[in-house]
C-alpha cells in the first residue's frame, strides 16, 4: 500500500523535509496542504532556479514575476497587466470546461492586480484532426474558451495554432490575458497587515478540482494516473463578470489592502501566499466558508479548487462597506480570515485548530537542481541529408498544398466563434500579425501577439526559443508598435527525465540571452511540466506573448496588400534553410534538420525599420515571413484585402527553396511608387537589406516563369480547409 504522501504526489524526501519543518508529524489537513502548494504547478520547485536567469527589469517594468500578473507603464498615467498560463490536462479530460475555467483563472490574475481585463489570447496545440478524439478536444476547447470570454465581456482578439502529432494524446491549452488601469490602482497580493481582515468573495466551495495542480497539473497521464484525476472544475462566467465589477468599484474607494484570486491549491494558495508575500500570518475559520456540498472534510475545504473565488483583505472599519458592495452585485462574501504578527497559518474549525505551519515554508517550497542531459535524438535529426529530397515539379501546386495544410490554413472557423469586438477596442482583428487594440482616451495602442514554433524547439531548444521569441517581435512591430516585454508559458514534459529537462534549460536559456538582447524583460508566465502520456512527451513548446506599445494608433500599419500598383519589397535574407519547415513536413513528411538560424543584429534592425516605417508612413503594408516563407506570406498579404500581386524571383536559391525557405528576420511590405525613394534610405539608415520582389494589383498570384494562381481559388483554400478537415475530409 502507498503511503498517504505518496497518493498526494509528495515524494518521500519531500514528506521527511515537512517533518522536519513541523518537528512533528502532519496531520491529515497539513499534509493535504502541502502536497498541493508543494506540487509542479504551484512550487515551481523544479523550474525555480532556471528561472532566475531570466531579464525581469526594465525602466518601463513596475511589477515583474512573482505576483498574479506583470504590469508595465505606457505612459499616460497607465500600466499595462498581462499574463499567461495553461490549463493542459484538465482541457485534456473535459475541453469545454477545462479551456473555460483556464479563461477565467487567467482573467482573475489580471483584475487581481487592480486591471479591467481588455482581451484575451488563446495559443493551442493539438494532434492531428483526422482523429475523432481531436476533434472532440479541438472543437470542445473552441467552444469553452468562446463560452466563457463571451460571456464576461472579454474578447478574444488573437492567439495561435498548430497541429502535430506530438500533441496527439496532450493537448495544449495557454491562455494570455491583458487588462489596463490607472497606475495608482495597482493592488498586489499581500496580508501585511496585523488585524486585517481576509474575506472570502464569490461561489460557494465544492469538491470540483480537489487535489488538481498535485494529480493533474504535476503527474504525467498513464493508466494509473488516469484511475485518480480529480473532476475538473465548473466554469460561471457570469459570477466571474460580478467579481470584476465588485472588484473594480471597491478599489476605485480605496477600500482593500490585498486582492488574491483562488486558482490552484484554491484556499490554501490563497491564505499561505498573501501571508507570506506581507511577512505575516493568518488564522483561517473555515466553519465561514460557505459550501456547495454538506460534510466536507477541512482537508477539501482547503484543496478545493472551485471557480469564481476571489480572498480580499481589508481594515476592519471598512468590512461593512465591503460587504455592502460584493452584496449589491449579487455576490456571496464572507470574512473568513484574519491576519496575524509572525509567520503562523492556522486553519480553524468550529473553534478547533486543524492545522497549523510557517505560511513561508508553504508558499516558497522545495527548489531541485534536476539533472540535465542532451537527447541523443538530436544527432539523428540534425544529420538528415536534403539533398536526397527531389526538387518539387510544379511549386504553383506546393504553395496551394501550403496554404490549405492546418498550421497555415485560416483559423477564421475558431476566431467567427470569439466576440473580438465587445468594449470596442480591438482595432485588428484576428488573423493578423498581431492584435490591436485601441487605448481609449489616448492615441496609443496595444499590439499583442503569442507565437512558438514547437517544431524548431524540438529540433534545437535554444534556437526554436529565441525564433518565438523573434517571431512575436516581429509580429508587434510589423503593426507599427515598439516591443515592449513579454509573458510566457514554458510547456515540457517530465522534469524527473534529464533530456526533457535540458530542452527546459535551453529554451529557458534561450530566452534569457534573446530578451537581454531585444530588451523586453520577462514580466511573468507559467511553467507546465509533465505533459506527456504513456511515456512520450509533447515538443517542448516555450510559448512567447510579446506586448508592444503604439504611440499614435494612426500610424497603424495592416498585414494585407491595401492597394493596386504598390510597390512589394522583401526585407531581410533568405537562406537555404529548410530544416523544421512547414514544406518539408506537408510535401515530403519529414521532421528534420536544424531550425533557421537567428540573427539579433538584423531582426534589431528589422523592427527598428518597421516601427519606423510606420511612424514615417513609409509602407502601406507589412506581414511577416515564417511558417512557409514568402510564397505563404505572399498569399496570405493578397487573401487578406483580395489585392493580387505579381512577383519575379532574383536569387541564385532554387525556386522552391526561395518561396518556401523559413528564414528569421524578413517580412514582406508594400508602398507607393512615389515612396520608394523613402523607402530606399530609411532601409540604409537601419542597415535592413531588400529587395524590391514586384508590384500588387490584378487578379491572381504570379510567380514569372512559374506559376500564376487566381487569388479566388487560394482564397478559398485558405478560408475553408480548416472547416473541411474538421468535417472529415481530405
Amino acid at each position: 500500500m502507498p503511503e498517504l504522501y505518496e497518493e498526494l504526489g509528495l515524494k518521500k524526501e519531500e514528506y521527511d523535509e515537512i517533518v522536519r519543518i513541523l518537528g512533528r508529524e502532519p496531520n491529515n489537513v497539513e499534509l493535504g496542504m502541502y502536497s498541493v502548494m508543494w506540487s509542479e504547478h504551484c512550487s515551481y520547485k523544479s523550474s525555480k532556479t532556471e528561472l532566475k536567469k531570466l531579464p525581469t527589469e526594465g525602466p518601463a517594468i513596475i511589477v515583474g514575476p512573482g505576483e498574479n500578473a506583470g504590469v508595465v507603464d505606457i505612459g499616460d498615467g497607465l500600466a499595462v497587466v498581462f499574463k499567461m498560463e495553461s490549463h493542459n490536462h484538465p482541457s485534456a479530460v473535459e475541453p469545454f470546461q477545462g479551456a473555460a475555467t483556464g479563461v477565467g483563472g487567467i482573467v482573475r490574475d489580471i483584475f487581481t492586480m487592480g486591471a479591467r481585463p481588455i482581451a484575451c489570447l488563446d495559443p493551442l496545440r493539438f494532434g492531428s484532426l483526422k482523429e475523432p478524439r481531436m476533434r472532440y478536444l479541438f472543437e470542445g476547447v473552441v467552444a469553452g474558451i468562446a463560452s466563457y470570454g463571451n460571456c464576461i465581456g472579454v474578447p478574444t482578439v488573437g492567439g495561435d495554432l498548430y497541429f502535430e502529432e506530438a500533441y496527439q494524446e496532450n493537448p495544449l491549452v495557454n491562455v494570455m490575458c491583458v487588462g489596463i488601469m490607472p497606475k495608482e490602482r495597482l493592488i498586489r497580493g499581500r496580508a501585511s497587515v496585523p488585524g486585517s481582515v481576509g474575506v472570502l468573495i464569490g461561489s460557494s466551495t465544492g469538491r470540483d478540482g480537489i487535489g488538481g495542480v498535485s494529480v493533474l497539473a504535476s503527474q504525467e497521464f498513464d493508466e494509473k494516473s488516469a484511475q485518480k484525476r480529480p473532476s475538473v472544475q465548473v466554469a460561471d462566467p457570469f459570477t466571474e463578470k460580478l467579481e470584476i465589477e465588485a472588484c473594480l468599484e471597491m478599489l476605485e474607494k480605496n477600500l482593500l489592502l490585498g486582492l488574491q484570486d483562488l486558482g490552484g491549491a484554491g484556499l490554501t494558495c490563497a491564505t499561505c501566499e498573501t501571508a507570506d508575500r506581507g511577512n505575516c500570518g493568518m488564522d483561517v475559520d473555515i466553519s465561514r466558508v460557505p459550501l456547495r456540498e454538506p460534510d466536507m472534510d477541512p482537508v477539501e475545504i482547503m484543496m478545493s479548487e472551485s471557480q469564481e473565488r476571489m480572498f480580499a483583505i481589508c481594515m476592519p472599519e471598512n468590512l461593512n462597506e465591503v460587504l455592502s458592495i460584493c452584496k449589491r452585485w449579487g455576490l456571496n462574501a464572507v470574512p473568513v480570515a484574519r491576519v496575524t504578527e509572525g509567520d503562523t497559518l492556522r486553519v480553524l474549525k468550529d473553534g478547533k485548530v486543524v492545522a497549523e505551519v510557517p505560511a513561508s515554508s508553504l508558499a516558497k517550497g522545495p527548489e531541485y537542481n534536476r539533472p540535465a542531459k542532451r537527447p541523443g535524438y538530436l544527432d539523428e535529426v540534425n544529420s538528415f541529408d536534403f539533398s536526397t529530397l527531389p526538387e518539387p515539379s510544379d511549386p504553383g501546386q506546393v504553395l496551394k498544398e501550403l496554404i490549405s495544410c492546418p498550421n497555415i490554413c485560416s483559423r477564421k472557423w475558431v476566431y467567427e466563434q470569439y466576440d473580438h469586438m465587445v468594449q470596442i477596442n480591438t482595432v485588428f482583428y484576428p488573423g493578423c500579425d498581431a492584435a490591436l487594440l485601441r487605448v481609449k482616451g489616448t492615441r496609443k495602442a496595444l499590439a499583442l501577439s503569442c507565437d512558438c514554433n514547437g517544431r524548431y524547439c524540438y529540433l534545437d531548444p535554444y534556437v526554436g526559443t529565441q525564433i518565438a521569441l523573434a517571431e512575436s517581435a516581429r509580429n508587434v512591430a510589423c503593426s507599427g508598435a515598439k516591443p515592449m516585454a513579454i509573458t510566457n508559458c514554458l510547456n515540457f514534459g517530465s522534469p524527473e527525465k534529464p533530456e526533457i529537462f535540458w530542452q527546459f534549460k535551453e529554451a529557458v536559456r534561450g530566452l534569457a540571452d534573446g530578451c537581454a538582447i531585444l530588451g523586453t524583460p520577462v514580466v511573468g508566465g507559467n511553467v507546465s511540466f509533465y505533459n506527456e502520456s504513456f511515456g512520450e512527451a509533447i515538443y517542448p513548446t516555450p510559448i512567447v506573448g510579446m506586448l508592444g506599445v503604439l504611440d499614435e494608433i494612426e500610424k497603424r500599419v495592416p498585414s494585407g496588400f491595401q492597394r493596386e500598383g504598390e510597390i512589394i519589397a522583401l526585407l531581410g535574407v533568405t537562406k537555404n534553410e529548410l530544416g523544421g519547415s512547414e514544406y518539408l513536413k506537408v510535401v515530403h513528411g519529414v521532421v528534420a534538420g536544424p531550425p533557421p538560424e537567428i540573427d539579433w543584429d538584423a531582426e534589431i534592425a528589422l523592427i527598428d525599420f518597421l516601427t519606423s516605417a510606420a511612424k514615417e508612413g513609409v509602407i502601406s503594408s507589412a506581414h511577416d515571413l515564417s511558417e512557409g516563407g514568402l510564397g505563404v506570406a505572399l498569399a496570405e498579404a493578397s487573401v487578406f484585402t483580395g489585392v493580387g500581386a505579381s512577383i519575379k524571383l532574383y536569387h541564385h536559391l532554387p525556386p522552391h527553396v526561395y518561396l518556401f525557405s523559413e528564414s528569421q528576420g524578413r517580412a514582406l511590405v508594400s508602398f507607393p511608387p512615389e515612396k520608394e525613394g523613402d523607402f530606399a534610405e530609411l532601409a540604409e539608415r537601419c542597415g535592413v537589406l531588400f529587395k524590391i520582389v514586384g508590384k500588387t494589383g490584378g487578379s491572381v498570384i504570379e510567380v514569372k516563369e512559374l506559376f500564376s494562381i487566381p487569388l479566388e481559388e487560394l482564397s478559398r483554400l485558405y478560408y475553408t480547409s480548416l472547416a473541411r478537415i474538421l468535417q472529415g475530409e481530405e
